[in-house]
């Protein structure tokens, strides 16, 4: 039983310091909105710093704040266990398939369409033209991420030879710290908070690699290292890490960014997509 985290939060109260009294009076008021808000955008709406936010999560116990929007999200939806909470959508166990299909490819569109308002062409394309210029790539991720970052570079590789992407946080590490400014590091994270790959961008970015962020937060420490932002538009709740509608988000913008690259450099992109294509030939039926 994970029992009521917001009664949790009341009892507490009284132990709190001032700006960790803040941030309880902000999430008891809008509970429903802090699960979609990065660590940076709570303790902005608080008027405290990110530390503050994460010595509340101490206080109650808990390991992170990762862990705070589970509980809380568990807390908001005890005695409603007949509906499935789906990125926006709420689906019933009373739903038809044909309802449920409904919802779900809204929720999938609904992402490639904010996904598409928050595109800044101008980031896009300073985005381009540093992949371009740099002498390697590397595409960083974790978990769900990890997934899109090899997406990513599986992609790239068709038209690139200097890309890279590195599977074991500690691999991914030790690559960081040996890249230069000569050098561009893609960084995947739908909340910015990944511990790992927060790592990773510190380590890059102290050894003068340029930072392109893929995220859903603006604000974020994650975002705090990036030198251009790219912003995905799927909201994910805290209980739906590697939800589909972020994955997608994300490899929109991968899609976009490969498909402008290679229309940018096209001669020597189509020179590279055709021995690729070719060294795979004899392998398929």
């Amino acid at each position: 039983m994970q029992g009521d985290f917001i009664t949790r939060i009341k009892s507490a109260y009284n132990q709190l310091t001032k700006a960790e009294k803040k941030v309880a009076d902000y999430v008891l008021a809008n509970p429903k909105d802090v699960l979609f808000m990065s660590i940076t955008d709570l303790a902005e709406a608080c008027d405290v710093g990110d530390t503050s936010v994460f010595r509340f999560c101490k206080t109650m116990d808990l390991k992170g704040y990762q862990e705070f929007k589970m509980m809380l999200s568990l807390g908001i939806s005890e005695g409603q266990e007949e509906v499935i909470q789906f990125t926006g959508n709420n689906i019933s166990m009373d739903d038809s398939f044909s309802e449920l299909a409904k919802k779900v490819l809204s929720t999938n569109i609904n992402a490639l369409s904010e996904t598409y308002s928050l595109i800044r062409e101008e980031d896009m394309d300073r985005a381009i033209t540093m992949l371009h210029e740099s002498r390697r790539i590397f595409f960083f991720g974790v978990g769900a991420s990890m997934l899109t970052a090899m997406k990513a570079m599986n992609k790239f590789l068709r038209i690139e030879n200097k890309v890279f992407c590195i599977q074991d946080s500690h691999m991914q590490s030790m690559a960081a710290a040996t890249m230069s400014g000569e050098d561009v590091a893609v960084l995947f994270s739908y909340s910015g908070a990944t511990k790992d790959t927060i790592h990773v961008a510190k380590v890059a970015k102290r050894a003068g690699a340029k930072i392109i962020c893929v995220t859903r937060f603006v604000k974020s420490p994650l975002s705090s290292y990036s030198d251009i932002t790219l912003l995905s538009g799927a909201n994910e709740g805290p209980l739906q890490g590697g939800s589909t509608s972020a994955e997608i988000s994300q490899l929109f913008l991968v899609d976009l960014i490969y498909t402008e690259y290679y229309r940018r450099y096209f001669e020597q992109c189509s020179r590279n997509n055709e021995k690729t294509s070719s060294s795979v030939t004899e392998k398929l039926c």
